[in-house]
């Protein structure tokens, strides 16, 4: 079990901006597929951003050019910075991690969604006001 903890939610004004951090202590990610996700009231949880363990970056249409999703250096912390934010950005925000055990030479996309994820944190709540 790897155990992923979010943190860096909370209220900000639309346009405005958030770095959501996700941290495994005791384990890095180099091997592993990233990714995180979002479930807003009502909705159906939906993948945002990944990052595979060749460090290849996907994003969902809607947050191409506002979402940056990056590991640091030392591969044991995933981040997600969130800029130019919009009221219907708001939701609990999940990090997520499929096992390296996956991996056949090539990951699926979004590292393969939410029935390709192994490990999974317990979200950060992010509110967007207008």
């Amino acid at each position: 079990q790897v155990p992923l903890m979010e943190s860096g939610g909370g209220t900000v004004q639309s346009g405005g901006s958030l770095r959501l951090s996700c941290a495994a202590p005791g384990y890095t990610y180099r091997s592993y597929c990233m990714a995180w996700f979002r479930q807003g009231p009502g909705k159906e949880r939906e993948a945002v951003a990944g990052i595979d363990s060749e460090g290849g970056t996907m994003y969902a249409d809607d947050v191409k050019g506002r979402f940056t999703i990056s590991k640091d250096n030392g591969e044991n912390t995933l981040y997600l910075q969130m800029d130019s934010l919009r009221p219907d950005d708001s939701g609990t925000y999940y990090c997520a991690a499929a096992s390296p055990l996956r991996y056949n030479g090539t990951w699926l996309p979004m590292c393969g969604g939410i029935n390709g994820m192994d490990y999974w944190g317990k979200g950060t709540p992010v509110t967007i006001s207008s």
